[in-house]
C-alpha cells in the first residue's frame, strides 16, 4: 500500500513551481497515536507531503521518464503544529535540475501562517553512477500519483491552473 500525503494541486507551472493541498483530518489512523490526547501530524509526514509535491515537480519536468526518488533533507525547519482540520498549503520549487539530480525549496503554510520551510534533493535513479540496474517499469510515478495532475490544466505558457478556474 502507498500512502499520498497531499489532496490535489491548486497550482503547477512545469518545471518550476508546484502548489498542493493537504486536508488533515482525524480519520488518519496516525493522529490517534500522535500524541494521545494532542493530536498533531507527525513531522515526518509533512515531509513526505513536500516530497511527493516536490517530487512530482521534479519527474513531471522531465516527462516522468526519471524514476526520482528523495536523497535528502537539506532543510526542514518546523514553526508550529499540524492539528486535524488544517489545511494546509505546501509549495515546492525547482531550485536546479541535472539528469542526475534536482534540488527544491518548500514552504508550508495554514493561511498566512509559515508551518515549515523545507528543501530537498532528489536522485534521478535511472542516472545513478554506482551502475546499479532498476526496474524498466516506474515504480515511482505510479498511476495514482500521476492522478493527481489530473485537476490541473495547462495552459500555453506551461503554467496550470485548476479546472474550476478554466471556466
Amino acid at each position: 500500500m502507498r500512502w499520498i500525503w497531499i489532496d490535489k494541486f491548486v497550482e503547477f507551472h512545469s518545471g518550476e513551481r508546484a502548489v498542493a493541498v493537504k486536508n488533515v483530518t482525524l480519520a488518519e489512523e496516525h493522529l490517534h497515536d500522535h500524541f494521545p490526547g494532542f493530536a498533531v501530524m507527525p513531522e515526518t509526514l509533512c515531509i513526505e507531503a513536500m516530497a511527493q509535491t516536490a517530487g512530482i515537480l521534479v519527474g513531471e519536468a522531465k516527462n516522468f521518464q526519471e524514476k526520482v526518488i528523495l536523497a535528502k533533507i537539506k532543510k526542514a525547519v518546523f514553526y508550529h503544529y499540524v492539528k486535524p482540520g488544517d489545511t494546509l498549503i505546501l509549495d515546492a520549487k525547482i531550485e536546479s535540475i541535472a539528469p542526475e539530480a534536482a534540488s527544491t525549496s518548500g514552504k508550508i503554510t495554514l493561511g498566512e501562517k509559515l508551518i515549515a520551510e523545507i528543501d530537498l534533493m532528489f536522485s534521478h535513479i535511472d542516472q545513478n553512477l554506482a551502475g546499479k540496474k532498476f526496474p524498466e517499469e516506474n515504480f515511482v510515478f505510479t498511476d495514482t500519483f500521476k492522478s493527481l495532475l489530473q485537476g490541473v490544466l495547462v495552459d500555453g505558457a506551461g503554467s496550470s491552473t485548476p479546472e474550476s478556474e478554466q471556466n
